[in-house]
Protein backbone atom coordinates (compact mmCIF):
# COMPACT_ATOMS: atom_id res chain seq x y z
CA UNK A 1 0.00 0.00 0.00
CA UNK A 2 2.85 2.40 0.83
CA UNK A 3 4.57 1.62 -2.47
CA UNK A 4 1.36 2.20 -4.42
CA UNK A 5 0.78 5.53 -2.66
CA UNK A 6 4.37 6.59 -3.37
CA UNK A 7 4.05 5.67 -7.03
CA UNK A 8 0.78 7.57 -7.34
CA UNK A 9 2.38 10.67 -5.84
CA UNK A 10 5.44 10.29 -8.06
CA UNK A 11 3.28 9.98 -11.16
CA UNK A 12 1.40 13.15 -10.20
CA UNK A 13 4.71 15.00 -9.73
CA UNK A 14 5.90 13.77 -13.11
CA UNK A 15 2.72 15.02 -14.76
CA UNK A 16 3.18 18.44 -13.15
CA UNK A 17 6.78 18.52 -14.30
CA UNK A 18 5.82 17.66 -17.87
CA UNK A 19 3.17 20.39 -17.87
CA UNK A 20 5.62 23.00 -16.58
CA UNK A 21 8.21 22.05 -19.18
CA UNK A 22 5.59 22.17 -21.92
CA UNK A 23 4.44 25.63 -20.86
CA UNK A 24 7.94 27.03 -20.75
CA UNK A 25 8.79 25.39 -24.05
CA UNK A 26 12.29 24.74 -22.73
CA UNK A 27 12.57 21.20 -24.06
CA UNK A 28 10.41 21.30 -27.18
CA UNK A 29 11.93 20.20 -30.43
CA UNK A 30 11.62 22.09 -33.69
CA UNK A 31 10.16 19.29 -35.77
CA UNK A 32 8.64 20.23 -39.12
CA UNK A 33 4.92 19.44 -39.34
CA UNK A 34 4.78 18.53 -35.66
CA UNK A 35 3.50 20.63 -32.76
CA UNK A 36 4.60 19.65 -29.28
CA UNK A 37 2.77 20.47 -26.05
CA UNK A 38 3.41 24.21 -26.32
CA UNK A 39 2.32 24.40 -29.96
CA UNK A 40 -0.61 22.03 -29.80
CA UNK A 41 -3.24 24.72 -29.33
CA UNK A 42 -2.03 26.61 -32.38
CA UNK A 43 -1.80 23.47 -34.49
CA UNK A 44 -5.25 22.37 -33.44
CA UNK A 45 -6.57 25.77 -34.36
CA UNK A 46 -5.36 25.43 -37.95
CA UNK A 47 -5.49 21.70 -38.63
CA UNK A 48 -8.74 21.34 -36.72
CA UNK A 49 -10.49 23.61 -39.20
CA UNK A 50 -9.43 21.49 -42.17
CA UNK A 51 -11.93 19.30 -43.98
CA UNK A 52 -10.49 16.03 -42.72
CA UNK A 53 -12.46 14.63 -39.76
CA UNK A 54 -11.45 12.27 -36.96
CA UNK A 55 -11.80 8.78 -38.44
CA UNK A 56 -10.59 6.72 -35.47
CA UNK A 57 -13.15 7.50 -32.78
CA UNK A 58 -14.97 4.45 -31.48
CA UNK A 59 -13.07 2.11 -33.80
CA UNK A 60 -11.79 -1.29 -32.60
CA UNK A 61 -8.41 -1.01 -30.87
CA UNK A 62 -5.82 -3.44 -29.57
CA UNK A 63 -2.53 -3.09 -27.72
CA UNK A 64 0.56 -5.11 -26.92
CA UNK A 65 -0.45 -5.03 -23.24
CA UNK A 66 -2.65 -3.23 -20.70
CA UNK A 67 -1.90 -2.29 -17.13
CA UNK A 68 -5.43 -3.29 -16.03
CA UNK A 69 -8.84 -4.11 -17.50
CA UNK A 70 -10.04 -0.53 -16.94
CA UNK A 71 -7.12 0.90 -18.96
CA UNK A 72 -7.82 -0.88 -22.23
CA UNK A 73 -6.82 0.20 -25.72
CA UNK A 74 -10.30 1.42 -26.68
CA UNK A 75 -9.99 4.24 -24.11
CA UNK A 76 -7.50 6.02 -26.36
CA UNK A 77 -10.08 6.25 -29.15
CA UNK A 78 -13.29 7.06 -27.23
CA UNK A 79 -13.08 10.87 -27.42
CA UNK A 80 -12.99 11.12 -23.62
CA UNK A 81 -9.91 12.65 -21.99
CA UNK A 82 -11.01 11.28 -18.61
CA UNK A 83 -10.15 7.75 -19.79
CA UNK A 84 -6.83 6.37 -21.00
CA UNK A 85 -4.89 3.37 -22.24
CA UNK A 86 -1.89 2.24 -20.20
CA UNK A 87 0.55 -0.52 -21.09
CA UNK A 88 2.30 -2.86 -18.70
CA UNK A 89 5.00 -1.04 -16.75
CA UNK A 90 8.75 -1.28 -17.26
CA UNK A 91 8.79 -3.01 -20.64
CA UNK A 92 9.86 -1.91 -24.14
CA UNK A 93 8.67 -1.98 -26.85
CA UNK A 94 4.90 -1.50 -26.53
CA UNK A 95 2.28 -0.57 -29.12
CA UNK A 96 -1.36 0.43 -29.56
CA UNK A 97 -3.24 0.20 -32.84
CA UNK A 98 -6.64 1.05 -34.28
CA UNK A 99 -8.58 -0.57 -37.11
CA UNK A 100 -10.08 2.26 -39.19
CA UNK A 101 -12.56 -0.19 -40.70
CA UNK A 102 -11.53 0.28 -44.34
CA UNK A 103 -8.61 1.76 -46.30
CA UNK A 104 -8.09 5.43 -45.52
CA UNK A 105 -5.80 8.35 -46.30
CA UNK A 106 -4.33 9.72 -43.05
CA UNK A 107 -3.35 13.40 -42.88
CA UNK A 108 -2.91 14.02 -39.17
CA UNK A 109 -2.35 12.13 -35.90
CA UNK A 110 -2.74 13.84 -32.53
CA UNK A 111 -1.44 12.08 -29.39
CA UNK A 112 -2.30 13.23 -25.88
CA UNK A 113 0.04 11.55 -23.39
CA UNK A 114 -0.51 10.84 -19.72
CA UNK A 115 2.49 11.26 -17.38
CA UNK A 116 3.78 7.90 -18.64
CA UNK A 117 4.82 9.10 -22.08
CA UNK A 118 7.01 7.78 -24.90
CA UNK A 119 10.48 9.24 -25.27
CA UNK A 120 10.89 7.47 -28.60
CA UNK A 121 8.15 6.10 -30.83
CA UNK A 122 6.94 5.71 -34.40
CA UNK A 123 3.54 6.39 -35.97
CA UNK A 124 2.98 3.62 -38.50
CA UNK A 125 0.32 2.65 -41.03
CA UNK A 126 -0.53 -0.69 -42.62
CA UNK A 127 -2.89 -2.11 -45.22
CA UNK A 128 -3.10 -5.55 -43.62
CA UNK A 129 -1.92 -5.15 -40.00
CA UNK A 130 1.27 -7.08 -40.79
CA UNK A 131 3.57 -4.88 -42.90
CA UNK A 132 4.03 -1.38 -41.47
CA UNK A 133 5.20 1.91 -43.00
CA UNK A 134 6.45 4.76 -40.81
CA UNK A 135 4.50 8.02 -41.10
CA UNK A 136 6.32 9.94 -38.36
CA UNK A 137 9.01 9.32 -35.77
CA UNK A 138 10.00 10.85 -32.42
CA UNK A 139 13.43 10.38 -30.87
CA UNK A 140 13.33 12.80 -27.93
CA UNK A 141 9.73 13.14 -26.81
CA UNK A 142 8.78 14.97 -23.63
CA UNK A 143 5.11 14.10 -23.22
CA UNK A 144 2.17 16.46 -23.33
CA UNK A 145 0.53 16.59 -26.77
CA UNK A 146 2.20 15.61 -30.04
CA UNK A 147 0.28 16.84 -33.08
CA UNK A 148 1.58 15.38 -36.34
CA UNK A 149 0.15 17.27 -39.31
CA UNK A 150 0.85 17.23 -43.03
CA UNK A 151 1.01 13.43 -43.10
CA UNK A 152 0.33 11.39 -46.21
CA UNK A 153 -0.26 7.70 -45.71
CA UNK A 154 -2.73 5.08 -46.89
CA UNK A 155 -3.85 2.04 -44.96
CA UNK A 156 -6.55 0.47 -42.80
CA UNK A 157 -4.54 0.11 -39.59
CA UNK A 158 -2.58 2.75 -37.69
CA UNK A 159 -0.40 2.15 -34.67
CA UNK A 160 1.84 4.02 -32.27
CA UNK A 161 4.93 1.90 -31.62
CA UNK A 162 6.85 2.93 -28.51
CA UNK A 163 10.52 1.94 -28.31
CA UNK A 164 11.71 3.94 -25.28
CA UNK A 165 9.75 5.06 -22.24
CA UNK A 166 10.09 8.57 -20.87
CA UNK A 167 9.57 7.35 -17.29
CA UNK A 168 10.03 4.14 -15.32
CA UNK A 169 6.34 3.33 -15.90
CA UNK A 170 4.81 2.15 -19.15
CA UNK A 171 3.15 4.03 -22.00
CA UNK A 172 -0.18 5.78 -21.50
CA UNK A 173 -2.37 7.81 -23.87
CA UNK A 174 -5.47 9.77 -22.96
CA UNK A 175 -6.35 10.09 -26.65
CA UNK A 176 -4.97 9.07 -30.05
CA UNK A 177 -6.87 10.89 -32.77
CA UNK A 178 -6.43 9.92 -36.42
CA UNK A 179 -7.65 12.41 -39.05
CA UNK A 180 -8.19 11.76 -42.73
CA UNK A 181 -10.61 10.42 -45.29
CA UNK A 182 -11.96 6.95 -45.85
CA UNK A 183 -11.32 5.75 -49.37
CA UNK A 184 -14.32 4.82 -51.49
CA UNK A 185 -16.93 5.39 -48.83
CA UNK A 186 -18.72 7.97 -46.66
CA UNK A 187 -16.89 9.81 -43.93
CA UNK A 188 -17.38 8.17 -40.52
CA UNK A 189 -19.07 10.65 -38.25
CA UNK A 190 -21.42 8.56 -36.17
CA UNK A 191 -19.36 8.12 -33.00
CA UNK A 192 -20.74 9.88 -29.94
CA UNK A 193 -21.14 9.38 -26.20
CA UNK A 194 -24.16 9.59 -23.92
CA UNK A 195 -24.40 9.79 -20.12
CA UNK A 196 -27.38 8.10 -18.46
CA UNK A 197 -28.79 7.51 -14.98
CA UNK A 198 -32.07 6.98 -13.22
CA UNK A 199 -33.40 7.56 -9.69
CA UNK A 200 -31.64 10.87 -9.22
CA UNK A 201 -32.61 13.79 -7.01
CA UNK A 202 -33.30 13.09 -3.36
CA UNK A 203 -34.52 16.09 -1.38
CA UNK A 204 -31.08 17.42 -0.52
CA UNK A 205 -28.51 19.82 -1.92
CA UNK A 206 -24.74 20.11 -2.19
CA UNK A 207 -24.61 21.74 1.26
CA UNK A 208 -25.28 18.25 2.65
CA UNK A 209 -22.08 16.20 2.28
CA UNK A 210 -24.14 13.01 2.06
CA UNK A 211 -26.20 14.28 -0.87
CA UNK A 212 -25.32 12.22 -3.94
CA UNK A 213 -27.10 13.79 -6.92
CA UNK A 214 -24.89 16.93 -7.03
CA UNK A 215 -21.91 14.57 -7.23
CA UNK A 216 -23.37 12.47 -10.06
CA UNK A 217 -24.29 15.69 -11.85
CA UNK A 218 -20.74 17.01 -11.55
CA UNK A 219 -19.41 13.72 -12.92
CA UNK A 220 -21.95 13.73 -15.77
CA UNK A 221 -20.95 17.26 -16.71
CA UNK A 222 -17.23 16.42 -16.71
CA UNK A 223 -17.85 13.53 -19.09
CA UNK A 224 -19.35 16.07 -21.53
CA UNK A 225 -21.46 13.72 -23.71
CA UNK A 226 -23.48 14.55 -26.80
CA UNK A 227 -26.57 14.43 -24.61
CA UNK A 228 -27.97 12.97 -21.35
CA UNK A 229 -30.66 10.38 -20.68
CA UNK A 230 -32.64 9.93 -17.49
CA UNK A 231 -34.47 6.69 -16.75
CA UNK A 232 -37.18 8.01 -14.48
CA UNK A 233 -37.69 8.91 -10.81
CA UNK A 234 -35.76 12.03 -11.63
CA UNK A 235 -37.13 13.81 -8.53
CA UNK A 236 -38.18 12.44 -5.15
CA UNK A 237 -40.53 11.94 -3.40
CA UNK A 238 -43.62 13.21 -5.24
CA UNK A 239 -41.88 15.00 -8.13
CA UNK A 240 -43.67 18.29 -7.53
CA UNK A 241 -42.60 21.26 -9.61
CA UNK A 242 -41.36 22.98 -6.44
CA UNK A 243 -39.16 19.97 -5.67
CA UNK A 244 -37.77 19.88 -9.19
CA UNK A 245 -36.80 23.52 -8.82
CA UNK A 246 -35.35 23.09 -5.33
CA UNK A 247 -33.31 19.92 -5.92
CA UNK A 248 -33.01 18.46 -9.43
CA UNK A 249 -32.56 21.88 -10.99
CA UNK A 250 -29.61 22.63 -8.65
CA UNK A 251 -27.67 19.63 -9.98
CA UNK A 252 -28.78 17.84 -13.15
CA UNK A 253 -30.66 20.95 -14.18
CA UNK A 254 -27.31 22.45 -15.23
CA UNK A 255 -27.57 20.50 -18.50
CA UNK A 256 -31.36 20.37 -18.76
CA UNK A 257 -31.32 21.57 -22.38
CA UNK A 258 -29.19 18.55 -23.37
CA UNK A 259 -31.31 16.05 -21.39
CA UNK A 260 -33.80 13.62 -22.90
CA UNK A 261 -35.79 12.28 -19.93
CA UNK A 262 -38.48 9.73 -19.24
CA UNK A 263 -40.74 9.60 -16.15
CA UNK A 264 -40.72 7.05 -13.37
CA UNK A 265 -43.40 6.03 -10.90
CA UNK A 266 -42.48 8.91 -8.55
CA UNK A 267 -43.41 11.36 -11.29
CA UNK A 268 -46.97 10.02 -11.04
CA UNK A 269 -47.30 10.81 -7.31
CA UNK A 270 -47.56 14.59 -7.72
CA UNK A 271 -50.68 15.89 -5.88
CA UNK A 272 -51.17 18.32 -8.77
CA UNK A 273 -51.68 15.36 -11.08
CA UNK A 274 -49.73 12.50 -12.62
CA UNK A 275 -46.60 13.89 -14.35
CA UNK A 276 -47.70 17.48 -13.63
CA UNK A 277 -44.42 18.65 -12.08
CA UNK A 278 -42.40 16.62 -14.58
CA UNK A 279 -44.20 18.20 -17.53
CA UNK A 280 -44.05 21.71 -16.08
CA UNK A 281 -40.33 21.46 -15.38
CA UNK A 282 -39.13 19.83 -18.61
CA UNK A 283 -41.82 21.17 -20.94
CA UNK A 284 -41.30 20.28 -24.59
CA UNK A 285 -37.97 18.61 -23.75
CA UNK A 286 -39.94 15.70 -22.25
CA UNK A 287 -42.93 16.01 -24.62
CA UNK A 288 -41.34 16.82 -28.00
CA UNK A 289 -44.01 14.88 -29.87
CA UNK A 290 -46.90 15.83 -27.57
CA UNK A 291 -46.80 12.65 -25.46
CA UNK A 292 -44.67 11.35 -22.58
CA UNK A 293 -43.08 8.96 -25.08
CA UNK A 294 -41.06 10.00 -28.15
CA UNK A 295 -38.17 9.02 -30.40
CA UNK A 296 -35.21 10.68 -32.12
CA UNK A 297 -32.13 9.82 -34.16
CA UNK A 298 -28.43 10.37 -33.55
CA UNK A 299 -25.85 9.09 -36.01
CA UNK A 300 -26.86 5.61 -37.10
CA UNK A 301 -28.95 5.12 -33.94
CA UNK A 302 -32.67 5.36 -33.31
CA UNK A 303 -33.52 6.17 -29.67
CA UNK A 304 -36.95 5.45 -28.20
CA UNK A 305 -37.98 7.12 -24.91
CA UNK A 306 -40.94 5.38 -23.29
CA UNK A 307 -43.27 5.94 -20.33
CA UNK A 308 -43.51 2.61 -18.49
CA UNK A 309 -46.28 3.99 -16.28
CA UNK A 310 -48.48 3.77 -19.40
CA UNK A 311 -47.52 0.46 -20.96
CA UNK A 312 -51.14 -0.60 -20.55
CA UNK A 313 -52.27 2.17 -22.91
CA UNK A 314 -52.91 1.10 -26.49
CA UNK A 315 -51.93 4.55 -27.73
CA UNK A 316 -48.29 4.12 -26.65
CA UNK A 317 -48.05 0.52 -27.85
CA UNK A 318 -49.54 1.38 -31.25
CA UNK A 319 -47.20 4.35 -31.54
CA UNK A 320 -44.19 2.15 -30.70
CA UNK A 321 -45.06 -0.37 -33.43
CA UNK A 322 -45.51 2.39 -36.00
CA UNK A 323 -42.31 4.12 -34.92
CA UNK A 324 -40.25 0.97 -35.31
CA UNK A 325 -41.84 0.21 -38.67
CA UNK A 326 -40.82 3.66 -39.93
CA UNK A 327 -37.29 3.52 -38.53
CA UNK A 328 -34.50 3.59 -41.10
CA UNK A 329 -31.51 3.39 -38.74
CA UNK A 330 -29.44 0.23 -38.30
CA UNK A 331 -29.16 0.42 -34.49
CA UNK A 332 -31.97 0.78 -31.93
CA UNK A 333 -31.86 1.71 -28.23
CA UNK A 334 -34.87 2.15 -25.94
CA UNK A 335 -35.15 3.40 -22.38
CA UNK A 336 -37.79 3.65 -19.69
CA UNK A 337 -38.12 3.24 -15.92
CA UNK A 338 -39.30 -0.27 -14.97
CA UNK A 339 -36.88 -3.10 -15.95
CA UNK A 340 -38.15 -6.44 -17.16
CA UNK A 341 -35.10 -8.07 -15.53
CA UNK A 342 -33.51 -6.98 -12.24
CA UNK A 343 -31.67 -8.58 -9.33
CA UNK A 344 -32.57 -5.70 -7.01
CA UNK A 345 -35.29 -5.11 -4.47
CA UNK A 346 -38.08 -4.56 -6.99
CA UNK A 347 -37.02 -7.54 -9.06
CA UNK A 348 -38.40 -8.40 -12.49
CA UNK A 349 -41.31 -6.25 -13.64
CA UNK A 350 -43.63 -8.03 -16.12
CA UNK A 351 -45.22 -4.72 -17.13
CA UNK A 352 -42.32 -4.33 -19.58
CA UNK A 353 -42.61 -7.73 -21.24
CA UNK A 354 -45.02 -6.74 -24.07
CA UNK A 355 -42.69 -3.89 -25.00
CA UNK A 356 -39.69 -6.22 -24.95
CA UNK A 357 -41.49 -8.53 -27.37
CA UNK A 358 -42.08 -5.69 -29.80
CA UNK A 359 -38.49 -4.47 -29.55
CA UNK A 360 -37.07 -7.98 -29.88
CA UNK A 361 -39.11 -8.60 -33.03
CA UNK A 362 -37.71 -5.34 -34.44
CA UNK A 363 -34.12 -6.48 -33.65
CA UNK A 364 -33.51 -3.73 -31.09
CA UNK A 365 -30.07 -3.74 -29.51
CA UNK A 366 -30.12 -2.02 -26.12
CA UNK A 367 -32.55 -1.26 -23.27
CA UNK A 368 -31.78 1.09 -20.36
CA UNK A 369 -33.82 1.18 -17.14
CA UNK A 370 -33.84 2.51 -13.59
CA UNK A 371 -36.29 1.80 -10.70
CA UNK A 372 -33.96 -0.50 -8.75
CA UNK A 373 -31.20 1.61 -7.21
CA UNK A 374 -28.17 -0.32 -8.39
CA UNK A 375 -26.10 -0.96 -11.50
CA UNK A 376 -26.52 -4.21 -13.39
CA UNK A 377 -25.82 -5.49 -16.88
CA UNK A 378 -27.25 -8.54 -18.59
CA UNK A 379 -26.07 -10.71 -21.45
CA UNK A 380 -28.18 -10.54 -24.63
CA UNK A 381 -31.47 -12.33 -24.03
CA UNK A 382 -34.98 -12.67 -25.40
CA UNK A 383 -38.20 -11.52 -23.65
CA UNK A 384 -38.45 -14.91 -21.92
CA UNK A 385 -35.03 -14.45 -20.32
CA UNK A 386 -33.25 -16.94 -22.54
CA UNK A 387 -29.68 -16.08 -23.51
CA UNK A 388 -29.31 -15.63 -27.25
CA UNK A 389 -26.80 -13.88 -29.48
CA UNK A 390 -29.54 -11.90 -31.23
CA UNK A 391 -31.07 -10.80 -27.92
CA UNK A 392 -31.37 -7.39 -26.31
CA UNK A 393 -28.80 -6.15 -23.81
CA UNK A 394 -30.41 -4.62 -20.72
CA UNK A 395 -28.63 -2.27 -18.31
CA UNK A 396 -30.10 -1.09 -15.00
CA UNK A 397 -28.61 2.28 -14.07
CA UNK A 398 -30.50 3.43 -10.98
CA UNK A 399 -27.54 4.90 -9.06
CA UNK A 400 -28.06 8.56 -9.94
CA UNK A 401 -28.51 9.76 -6.36
CA UNK A 402 -31.34 7.98 -4.53
CA UNK A 403 -30.57 5.64 -1.64
CA UNK A 404 -29.02 2.36 -2.92
CA UNK A 405 -30.98 -0.88 -2.89
CA UNK A 406 -29.25 -4.18 -2.10
CA UNK A 407 -28.93 -7.03 -4.56
CA UNK A 408 -31.47 -9.66 -3.53
CA UNK A 409 -32.08 -12.45 -6.05
CA UNK A 410 -29.58 -12.72 -8.88
CA UNK A 411 -31.37 -13.27 -12.17
CA UNK A 412 -30.25 -15.55 -15.00
CA UNK A 413 -27.93 -13.86 -17.53
CA UNK A 414 -26.94 -11.15 -15.06
CA UNK A 415 -23.25 -10.52 -15.73
CA UNK A 416 -22.34 -7.79 -13.22
CA UNK A 417 -24.03 -6.11 -10.27
CA UNK A 418 -22.88 -3.13 -8.18
CA UNK A 419 -24.83 -1.63 -5.29
CA UNK A 420 -23.45 1.17 -3.15
CA UNK A 421 -21.18 3.45 -5.20
CA UNK A 422 -23.17 6.20 -6.91
CA UNK A 423 -22.36 6.92 -10.52
CA UNK A 424 -23.50 7.19 -14.14
CA UNK A 425 -23.43 5.14 -17.30
CA UNK A 426 -21.10 6.42 -20.01
CA UNK A 427 -22.25 4.88 -23.27
CA UNK A 428 -20.12 5.02 -26.42
CA UNK A 429 -21.98 4.62 -29.72
CA UNK A 430 -20.60 4.13 -33.23
CA UNK A 431 -22.30 3.61 -36.57
CA UNK A 432 -22.15 -0.15 -36.08
CA UNK A 433 -22.16 -0.86 -32.34
CA UNK A 434 -21.75 0.29 -28.77
CA UNK A 435 -20.02 -0.22 -25.44
CA UNK A 436 -20.19 1.39 -22.02
CA UNK A 437 -18.65 1.93 -18.61
CA UNK A 438 -20.14 2.47 -15.17
CA UNK A 439 -18.24 5.41 -13.70
CA UNK A 440 -18.38 6.21 -9.96
CA UNK A 441 -18.52 9.72 -8.52
CA UNK A 442 -14.87 9.27 -7.55
CA UNK A 443 -14.09 9.24 -11.27
CA UNK A 444 -13.08 5.57 -11.24
CA UNK A 445 -14.50 3.08 -13.73
CA UNK A 446 -16.34 0.46 -11.68
CA UNK A 447 -17.26 -1.77 -14.62
CA UNK A 448 -16.79 -1.89 -18.38
CA UNK A 449 -19.24 -3.84 -20.47
CA UNK A 450 -18.49 -5.81 -23.62
CA UNK A 451 -18.51 -4.12 -27.02
CA UNK A 452 -21.47 -5.20 -29.13
CA UNK A 453 -22.30 -4.88 -32.82
CA UNK A 454 -25.80 -3.86 -33.85
CA UNK A 455 -28.11 -6.60 -35.10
Amino acid sequence: MRLKTFRTKLRTLLLIAVTVLALTGGLLLSWPERAGAAGAAGAAGTAGTAADPVISRGKPATASSTESSSLGAKNAFDGDTATRWASAEGKDPQWIRVDLGSPATVSRVRLTWEAAYAKAYRVEISADGAAWTTLAGEAAGNGGTDDWTGLSGKGRYLRVYGTARGTSYGYSLFEAEVYGTVDGGPQPGGAFSVVAAGDIAAQCTASDSGCAHPKTAALAQRLNPRFYLTMGDNQYDDARLSDYRAYYDKSWGAFKAKTRPVPGNHETYDPAGSLAGYKSYFGSIAFPQGKSWYSYDEGNWHFIALDSNSFDQAAQIDWLKADLAANGKKCVAAYWHHPLFSSGGHGNDPVSKPVWKILYAAKADLVLNGHDHHYERFAPQDPEGRATADGIVEIVGGMGGAEPYPIEQVQPNSQKRISGPYGVLKLDFTDTGYGWSYVGTDGQVKDTGPTYSCH
